[in-house]
């Protein structure tokens, strides 16, 4: 079973606006201590921004609907997760992460880019955890 860390948003880096390059959310371990760069899409990383700067669109955007589609079935965001980092092929880093869905007494556990996870933990205000293995591989700042 691993062991998780709380992480926050520390710091979003829209470092262009060429949708083929991967723009990077930096999260850190609860309270103030190590980081990490994650490299995301322009989508994921924009939709984090968004809701972080209180930003606002006239029609829901695709997190927003999740969340909507989530409560509409009677369902919460309890947590969200960065779960592995695995190596591919050409040697880039893969991170893996899940959410933690609560209905009634159950825990559904969803697969998910870790992006994903983190635009919807924005809106839910619930909390983003790293495995400590993960954390480990990749602090450094």
């Amino acid at each position: 079973m691993p062991e998780w860390v709380e992480c926050e948003i520390s710091q979003i880096l829209l470092v262009t606006d060429d949708l083929a390059r991967p723009q990077v959310l930096v999260l850190r371990e609860k309270p103030a201590g190590r980081s990490f760069m994650l490299h995301v899409g322009i989508f994921e990383a924009m939709a984090v921004k968004r809701h972080v700067y209180g930003e606002t669109s006239a029609r829901p955007l695709t997190h927003d609907l999740l969340m909507t589609v989530l409560s509409s079935l009677g369902g919460k965001l309890l947590r969200v997760a960065v779960s592995d980092l695995v190596e591919d092929a050409s040697g880039n880093g893969i991170f893996y992460g899940f959410l933690v869905i609560g209905r009634g007494s159950d825990e559904i556990v969803v697969d998910c880019r870790p992006s994903d996870a983190i635009a919807m933990a924005a809106r839910a205000g619930c909390p983003i955890f790293v495995s400590r293995e993960v954390l480990d591989k990749v602090a450094g700042f």
